[in-house]
């Protein structure tokens, strides 16, 4: 069984900068439980690896935070998905947390906690930092253009390696077909 890692915010559902705060605020992205669900059936572990630093910032608690959880994960359900696991980081800016992506802390701990190796195991965000922590561990970085993915593009820090798809259905849509011709990397757009 292969393992991916995503992103939550501008990846799964839509991104706000007044964060998501509850449950009626989590709006799927077009096509994003489809891609989990598509995922699934050919056999992969979905992990979700998040910050969270509106928990920090006292604008949501545990406990609601858990409620937008829920709802996500019966979402994906509902469309024939399943999420594994999701890992988030409830601390801000500030904190000096080792968690908090561009940090590895939380991709190091999925791979403890899940005993497995991350090297070259996909990880799709949309911001540099999902890239960076996703490169601090090894596993292979993808860029979607949703959330703040279509700015992250014109990044000058971005790595030009770094395969860029529209949204998550396209990126899962070419690493299930990669991942059956059993190629190595993948070939994404950089427009």
């Amino acid at each position: 069984m292969q393992l991916i890692i995503l992103d939550r915010d501008g990846v799964i559902n839509e991104d706000s900068d007044e964060y998501i705060k509850s449950p009626s605020e989590w709006k799927p992205i077009r096509g994003s439980l489809e891609a989990i669900a598509r995922l699934h059936h050919a056999g992969w572990r979905v992990v979700v690896a998040t910050n969270q630093s509106g928990i920090a910032r006292n604008l949501l608690d545990l406990d609601t935070l858990a409620r937008i959880h829920k709802t996500m994960h019966q979402r994906v359900v509902e469309n024939g998905g399943l999420i594994d696991a999701v890992f988030f980081c409830p601390h801000g800016p500030d904190d000096n947390c080792n968690c908090r992506k561009p940090r590895p802390g939380m991709f190091t701990d999925i791979a403890e906690r899940l005993r497995i190796d991350l090297v070259r195991v996909p990880a799709i965000g949309d911001s540099l930092r999902d890239i960076q922590a996703a490169q601090a561990v090894g596993a292979r970085p993808l860029l979607v253009k949703t959330g703040k993915g279509f700015g992250t593009v014109s990044n000058p820090r971005l790595d030009p390696a770094v395969p860029v798809y529209d949204d998550l259905y396209s990126a899962v849509d070419a690493l299930l077909k990669t991942s059956s011709h059993d190629e190595p990397g993948m070939q994404g757009s950089r427009n």
